[in-house]
């Protein structure tokens, strides 16, 4: 039955050597399956001419190769596209293409819904169902890149970078989400730097510290407020993991890692006066005097139903203006996305059964 078939894009390159070892074959084999993949985007066995005839038949008997399908496609006037992907049993999850004129970068969803709650977030609104397995995280590159095109070309890759940035905590995935990351490092499938893939998180401190040294990709986190209390309130993983233990966490993982160039990047999204008053830029100036950084400022991104706004010009310019003369690097983000809710904080997908529960101490631990 379909159903007891091996998935191979629920494995990462090491699991799919060693899948190739137990049927007695050469771990080698997985490098070609790779390429096949996540190179040319061929899933159809008989297609891969490389193997042998009766490799090819014994592989169609205990594997398969699919991906969620896209169900919808959206496309914004900014070119930025969005599309919804079916995960079964009613739910869907989206990922966003965002293009520009030196990269296209594809933001991709980690969980169904999202347990971390941040009050402004939509996704989080949406409640949580489940994490995301790896063909179905993985699945959403492969998705995209049928539609904008494969290539093993480092110098011309259509997904030239992948960020960790749709619906879920990725760090709530992490088993999932390393074996990701190793098909997008990996030389024989996506074969990104480790530079263009990155992790966002809201901040699960202990799962942080835990890969410092053993993952080495991006990092950026999701701060939003220059004190505990109000991160309490506009980030509930505040209250168990404060900023302190939070930038001690980063701190530990930068001194580990090649991929960040030293420095983290620390996503603010600005609120209508919430946290986006000069003070509160003063006190997070204090705040990452020790942190390399750079910051990334994001006007909030209106949606139905929640009680947030996108601040004014004026404020976002003078926020902006204390942290740049404090010697910050400080980017304004574009919104990209948002006349089909595709922009930052946006998306929601489809979350079926609201019932199920995270519980954040049985990831950690």
């Amino acid at each position: 039955m379909a159903s007891d078939l091996i998935n191979l894009m629920n494995l990462s390159p090491k699991e799919l050597g060693e899948f190739f070892e137990s049927i007695g074959e050469k771990s080698f084999r997985s490098q070609q399956i790779l390429r096949w993949i996540y190179q040319f985007g061929v899933t159809n066995f008989d297609e891969m001419t490389n193997l042998r005839k009766d490799l090819r038949a014994k592989l169609k008997e205990l594997c398969v190769i699919t991906a969620p399908e896209i169900v919808t496609e959206q496309k914004a006037s900014d070119g930025t596209t969005k599309w919804a992907l079916d995960i079964g049993d009613g739910q869907l999850v989206e990922t966003v293409l965002i293009p520009e004129e030196d990269r296209n970068t594809l933001c991709i969803s980690t969980q169904v819904g999202c347990p971390v709650k941040c009050s402004f977030c939509r996704t989080g609104a949406q409640g949580f169902n489940r994490n995301l397995t790896v063909n179905e995280i993985i699945g959403q590159v492969f998705r995209a890149a049928t539609r904008v095109g494969f290539s093993n070309n480092q110098e011309q890759k259509p997904i030239s970078n992948v960020v960790m940035m749709g619906m879920g905590e990725p760090l709530l995935n992490l088993e999932n989400v390393i074996k990701v990351c190793d098909l997008l490092l990996s030389d024989y499938a996506f074969a990104l730097s480790k530079r263009r893939v990155t992790v966002s998180t809201s901040g699960v401190a202990p799962v942080l510290n835990k890969i410092a040294g053993k993952v080495d990709v991006a990092l950026a986190l999701s701060l939003h407020a220059p004190n505990d209390e109000l991160r309490d309130e506009l980030v509930p993983l505040n209250k168990k993991y404060n900023i302190e233990k939070v930038l001690d966490s980063v701190r530990n993982y930068l001194d580990k890692s090649n991929a960040n160039c030293g420095r983290v990047t620390i996503e603010y999204v600005l609120l209508d006066h919430v946290n986006d008053s000069t003070e509160q830029a003063e006190q997070l100036v204090k705040l990452l005097r020790t942190i390399p950084c750079k910051v990334n400022l994001i006007p909030f991104n209106e949606h139905e139903g929640s009680a947030y706004k996108k601040p004014s010009n004026s404020r976002i310019d003078r926020f902006y203006k204390v942290l740049f003369d404090a010697g910050f690097t400080v980017i304004k983000r574009t919104t990209r996305g948002d006349e089909i809710s595709a922009a930052c904080g946006q998306l929601a997908g489809q979350v079926k059964d609201k019932l199920s529960k995270l519980k954040i101490n049985a990831q950690v631990n």
